[in-house]
C-alpha cells in the first residue's frame, strides 16, 4: 500500500509510542487521525507538529471500550477526511499487580485491563472494517507486548490481554482477508512512555539484564516497523517482537 495520501486512525495517539507511531505514518504521506481518551493537550500538540510537516491531523477523542464511541469516532473520520486506511491500535492500560498478589487482582483491575488492551481493539477492528472493505483495502496493526508470549509484564491481566490480542490478530486476519492486513508489533520495555512510568527500577534493570543488546528497544523501531506493516502487500497475522533480544518465539 502506499501511504501517499492515505488516511490513518492511532488510538493511544497522545502517548509517547502513539505519538512516534504518528510521526512516523506521516513522514510515509499519511494524514493522520489522533485519538486520545483523557489527554487532550498531548494529543492536540502531536496534531499540531504533523500539520506542521505538510498532512493533514485532527484529533478525536474516544473511549476504546465504548461502542457507541468507537463507531461515532471512525464516521467522524471519514467524514473528515473521506476515506480510512489504517488502523493502529495503540491504546491500552496497564496495572502493576505482582503475579503472586492474586487479591490485588480485582475483578475492576481484571475488566478494565482486558476492556482496554483487547476489547478495544476488537471493537475498532469490526468498525473500520465496513469502510476499508468498501474501498477494496486495508492495513491493521495491532500494538501488542512480549509478555503476550510469557508469563512476565506488569500483572497476569496484562500479560493474558496481549496474549489474547496476538490471536486476535491471526483471527481478524482471516475474518478480513483479502481486501484488508491485519498485522501486529510486540515491544518489551520501552522507555518514555506512560507505561514504563510504573514500572519500578529493580523491573527495569531485570530487563537489561535479559536482553542480548544490552538496552531497551528503541520507540522508533517499532514506529518503523508499524509503517512497514502498513506497507506490505504479502505479510498478514502475524506478530513480530521488538525486545532487544529478550524473548524468542
Amino acid at each position: 500500500m502506499d501511504l501517499d495520501g492515505a488516511v490513518a486512525v492511532v488510538t493511544g495517539g497522545s502517548g509517547g509510542l502513539g505519538g512516534r507511531i504518528c510521526h512516523a505514518l506521516a513522514d510515509a504521506g499519511a494524514n493522520i487521525a489522533v485519538l486520545y481518551n483523557t489527554r487532550q493537550d498531548s494529543a492536540q500538540d502531536t496534531a499540531e507538529q504533523l500539520e506542521g510537516r505538510g498532512v493533514q491531523a485532527q484529533t478525536f477523542q474516544c473511549d476504546v471500550t465504548d461502542p457507541q464511541q468507537v463507531l461515532s469516532v471512525v464516521d467522524q473520520v471519514v467524514d473528515r477526511f473521506g476515506r480510512l486506511d489504517i488502523l493502529i491500535n495503540d491504546a491500552a492500560y496497564n496495572k502493576r499487580i505482582d503475579f503472586t498478589d492474586l487479591d490485588g487482582l480485582t475483578y475492576d483491575a481484571w475488566n478494565k485491563i482486558i476492556d482496554v488492551n483487547l476489547t478495544g481493539p476488537m471493537l475498532f477492528t469490526k468498525a473500520v472494517a465496513g469502510p476499508m472493505k468498501k474501498q477494496g483495502a486495508g492495513r491493521i496493526v495491532n500494538i501488542s507486548s512480549n509478555a503476550g508470549f510469557a508469563p512476565r509484564g506488569s500483572s497476569i491481566a496484562y500479560a493474558v490481554s496481549k496474549a489474547g490480542l496476538n490471536h486476535l490478530t491471526k483471527c481478524m486476519a482471516v475474518a478480513l482477508a483479502p481486501e484488508v492486513l491485519v498485522n501486529c508489533v510486540a515491544p518489551g520495555y520501552l522507555e518514555g512512555t506512560k507505561m514504563s512510568e510504573a514500572l519500578s527500577e529493580e523491573h527495569v534493570q531485570s530487563y537489561m539484564n535479559m536482553a542480548l543488546l544490552n538496552r531497551a528497544p528503541e520507540k522508533d523501531d517499532v514506529a518503523h516497523q508499524v509503517v512497514a506493516f502498513c506497507t506490505t502487500d504479502s505479510i498478514t497475522g502475524q506478530t513480530l517482537v521488538i525486545d532487544s533480544g529478550v524473548l524468542f518465539h
